[in-house]
Order: C-alpha cells, then sequence, then structure tokens
C-alpha cells in the first residue's frame, strides 16, 4: 500500500466556506489563460536580460546586443515577442529606433522576481 505524503490531508473534509470565496476569487479561464501566456515570456533568457536592461535605460537594438552579448538579429527576434506581449515600447529618433519598458509594472516584475529568487 501506498502510503499518503505527510502534505497530503488524512482526512477527507472540504471547508465550504473556504472553498466558496477562494472560488467567487478565481479570474475566468480566459484571464487565467492569458496570464499564463504573459509569463511564458519570461521563461527564456535573452528577454530577461532585455528586460532587465531597459529596466535601466531606453536602447537601441545595436547598444542592447552589445548588452546582452547577442547578435542584432536576435534581440529584435526577442523585441517582437516582447512588443506582442506589451511589455516594450518603441520611439523612433531619425534612423534610430528606441525600446523602453512599457510601463513600470514590467519593471516592478522584473525588480520583484529577483528578489524572490535571491531570498
Amino acid at each position: 500500500m501506498k502510503r499518503k505524503s505527510s502534505a497530503e490531508c488524512q482526512t477527507m473534509i472540504v471547508h465550504e466556506d473556504i472553498v466558496a470565496r477562494v472560488a467567487a476569487t478565481l479570474p475566468d479561464e480566459e484571464s487565467l489563460i492569458d496570464l499564463g501566456d504573459f509569463f511564458k515570456i519570461f521563461g527564456d533568457t535573452t528577454r530577461i536580460k532585455i528586460l532587465h536592461a531597459l529596466s535601466i535605460s531606453e536602447m537601441c537594438v545595436c547598444d542592447l546586443a552589445v548588452v546582452i552579448g547577442a547578435s542584432q538579429s536576435a534581440v529584435s527576434h526577442q523585441l517582437k515577442s516582447l512588443r506582442q506581449a506589451s511589455l516594450v515600447k518603441f520611439r523612433r529618433e531619425g534612423k534610430t529606433v528606441f525600446y523602453s519598458l512599457k510601463d513600470d509594472h514590467v519593471n516592478q516584475i522584473i525588480k520583484i522576481g529577483l528578489i524572490h529568487i535571491k531570498e
């Protein structure tokens, strides 16, 4: 017979008041899917490096490529994903395109993530 882990309930008691309260706060399924997709963007080291760099300063593709040690092509490809996820924005200045974080929420996510992993 398989022994239950100590993290499992030893008896089946449903705390209906807690279940009802928590179930009422769950976002709809579509929002949860979108949230999962949002966090997938953070699953790539190159994209994280780009986001971190942009949390410090607005930068062009050439500068980003040097900072993160990747080709301009690779940086451009990742910036496209980050733009589609509404995490970065850009502006043109002559022939140069400068990228920055879309808003402070992105900066907060990066900072909080770093704090969490360093605990």
